[in-house]
């Protein structure tokens, strides 16, 4: 049977990050409710393929801990009910400040074994200046009701090139987390999106970002100090103690097929890309539930999205599975771009596989740029 993500949009936050573009509102409780109505009639009218067996769920935001808990235990026993679900991994994204323990219990009677808690930094100030409604002290007590909830499987996100953090702040947040002992560290690089308050900000003059040579000087001070405190780096962006590797995102990564529910969602089945409506009154409105855009995508293209995609891995691709996926050895297909990226030093080739090099991985989006 081939595997199946589920990926389910949760977007509502109860404040607007100043660096968020993500699809999510600040609405109130009859357009929460309508919302998930809607999306339990989606998930309803999906077409079960019988070939297909479900491996990880992942819940996205927004902030899907903002939500009353009975809105996600419902929406979880319908995939339940819809998929079955047995032994998956099951994701949900919290945010410090949103949690309660009757949110952390409901979450893990119903299902959910993996927590990712979004904190971006242990900094007050630049908690603030980023617009988090959260302090340090609340991702302790998060932390805490988590491990009393016996949620055993913990991500922490941080993100690292925030507008006036100094090297000795990024180091704080690490050694606090560390501290905490969570078995997963996401740590991502501040990207000023088009119409967010930071970029207007920064765009004024009225805050500056770290320069480049600095900000991958905390990329590999972040590297160095937590693969000392054991953790392995497996992607770009993503650590991991031995084992708790995100199954979710490396299927992605491998280009592995997942299902989209809500609003914005993207899937991609049967060869196919397809999204739902990004306009939530479209996507709530009785006329049109679901708008779904599809594309068919040609063999190159799959294939340049499979390299590109398995480039994020540290390990990188192996040559003879995407032998097997595709029929054709990747080092005769991508002959020129292979080449000319191992002269400038940016991946290297093996007996069994194709990765980036340290310079690569400082210089991932040139490497990418090849097969887009």
């Amino acid at each position: 049977m081939k595997e199946l993500g589920i990926y389910v949009h949760i977007p509502f936050c109860k404040k607007k990050c100043k660096y968020c573009d993500f699809t999510s509102f600040c609405l109130d409780e009859k357009k929460i409710e309508k919302y998930f109505e809607v999306l339990e009639r989606e998930i309803e009218k999906f077409e079960v393929d019988e070939n297909y067996k479900v491996s990880t769920v992942y819940f996205g935001g927004g902030t899907p801990s903002y939500p009353n808990e009975k809105y996600i235990v419902s929406i979880y026993n319908k995939l339940i009910e819809k998929f079955g679900m047995a032994s998956v991994e099951s994701t949900i994204e919290v945010n410090p400040g949103t949690i309660t323990p009757e949110k952390l219990n409901s979450y893990k009677k119903v299902g959910f074994n993996r927590l990712s808690i979004g904190l971006q930094s242990t900094n007050e100030r630049l908690l603030k200046l980023i617009g988090r409604i959260h302090t340090y002290d609340d991702l302790l007590e998060t932390y805490s009701l988590a491990q009393k909830a016996q949620f055993e499987n913990i991500n922490v996100d941080l993100m690292l090139a925030l507008p006036t953090q100094t090297m000795e702040e990024l180091v704080d947040s690490l050694e606090k987390v560390i501290k905490i002992n969570p078995n997963h560290i996401s740590l991502y690089s501040l990207i000023l999106e088009d119409g967010t308050d930071l970029k207007k900000q920064v765009d004024s003059g009225m805050l500056m970002l770290p320069d480049e040579k600095t900000e991958r000087e905390m990329y590999w001070k972040t590297k160095d100090i937590l693969e000392k405190n054991g953790y392995i780096h497996y992607e770009i962006s993503n650590f991991a103690k031995k084992g708790f590797e995100s199954k979710h995102n490396m299927n992605c990564w491998n280009q592995e097929e997942y299902i989209g529910f809500g609003l914005a969602a993207h899937s991609y089945y049967k060869n196919k890309r397809f999204s739902n409506t990004s306009n939530f009154e479209d996507y709530i409105s009785e006329k049109n539930k679901v708008e779904i855009h599809e594309i068919q995508k040609e063999k190159i293209d799959i294939a340049k999205e499979y390299m590109m995609l398995g480039l994020r891995k540290i390990e990188g691709i192996s040559i003879s599975k995407f032998e097997k996926k595709f029929d054709v050895n990747p080092l005769f297909y991508f002959r020129f771009e292979l080449e000319d990226l191992t002269k400038k030093g940016l991946i290297e080739i093996d007996l069994d596989s194709i990765k980036l090099t340290d310079k690569g991985i400082d210089l991932a989006n040139i490497v990418f740029e090849e097969f887009i």
